[in-house]
């Protein structure tokens, strides 16, 4: 084998490799998205930062999980308790390139940070029952 065929096995491998990282990616997608309680959103933590990913209920929290990941572990975790919603309000015009078309952009407080949310306006009406049927804090045990 001379140094061409090396090269090209190097690079047939290289492609392989992102081939099965991207299709690991899509299979990932396509299985959260079959699961109940999940709805497509981005999050910002700071101001003109949005990452795309999914969100997933579970009994007492929130988790999103990144788009572009093949990890099954939440990127982030809200405690159904801590979420408060401080209103919506429509993308502004430089955040409608990054977010999906029609979401709603939408403002918590979890353990005194701020944060947004972008969704479906849908997902929005489902997410903001979800956290108000959920127990009071101290009063009860959640069944």
């Amino acid at each position: 084998m001379g140094d061409f065929g090396i090269v090209f096995a190097v690079l047939a491998g290289a492609l392989l490799l992102v081939l099965l990282l991207l299709g690991a990616m899509v299979v990932r997608r396509f299985q959260l998205r079959r699961e109940l309680g999940t709805f497509d959103a981005s999050i910002s933590t700071r101001p003109g930062h949005w990452t795309m990913g999914i969100c997933r209920y579970q009994q007492d929290s929130l988790e999103f999980l990144r788009l572009f990941s093949v990890a099954w572990i939440p990127d982030k975790t809200f405690v159904r308790s801590d979420l408060t919603i401080m209103g919506w309000r429509e993308p502004e015009e430089s955040e409608r390139a990054r977010l999906v078309p029609g979401s709603v952009v939408v403002q918590f407080k979890h353990k005194g940070e701020e944060l947004q949310i972008a969704m479906k306006y849908g997902a929005y009406n489902g997410l903001s029952a979800w956290i108000e049927a959920g127990p009071a804090v101290g009063i009860g045990v959640w069944r």
